[in-house]
């Protein structure tokens, strides 16, 4: 059990039992700003490895990174954490659509271009090493974590290396929004 940031995709976007009324309610608060409808792109098969999916879980305590995030003061918080589905789509302010989702009683949609410049923002302030995985479609940055971030801070010591929680939570929503943005997908918790 637990919390995972996932890609959606084309079928569970339009379907009622999954996303549906969240798609739908998209589309018309699209239409409301003069925007085209967001289309989904199709299903495709998984293939480990392969970026064509994300998906990690959120295991690790994630207070340490809100009051990190929360310390600069600059609506980073918010950007990052204040979302229910990534939309890469540019948005000029978030959309809080009146329907109920996974984890909240109103979905806040945002956009993965700001959510990308923020989450840059956090991992240059860390200075993140090299190594994290970039594509996430099984799992990948929490393996990393777990596996390779202790002989990393050796070689690539660091301010990320302080807290690793803070390290995950910030390379998880850096590689979300490049993902989004790269493939064309939203991105939800489930």
């Amino acid at each position: 059990m637990g919390v995972y940031l996932v890609s959606v995709e084309a079928d569970d976007w339009l379907d009622d039992e999954m996303l549906g009324p969240v798609g739908r309610a998209v589309d018309a608060a699209l239409a409301g700003r003069g925007l085209p409808p967001f289309v989904c792109p199709p299903v495709t098969e998984f293939r480990a490895g392969s970026g064509l999916h994300f998906e990690e879980k959120m295991y690790r305590p994630i207070a340490g990174f809100e009051r990190f995030c929360g310390e600069l003061a600059d609506g980073t918080v918010e950007t990052l954490l204040g979302w229910d589905v990534l939309l890469p789509v540019e948005l000029e302010a978030p959309l809080v659509l009146p329907v109920e989702c996974a984890y909240n009683d109103v979905t806040a949609v945002w956009d993965a271009h700001r959510v990308l410049a923020a989450a840059q923002r956090v991992a240059e302030l860390l200075a993140l090493p090299p190594g994290i995985p970039e594509h996430c479609d099984n799992l990948e940055i929490g393996l990393w974590f777990d596996r390779h971030a202790s002989a990393a801070a050796v070689s690539s010591p660091g301010p990320w290396s302080e807290d690793l929680d803070v390290a995950f939570y910030s390379a998880l929503f850096l590689r979300a929004a490049e993902y989004s943005l790269r493939r064309g997908r939203p991105l939800a918790f489930s």
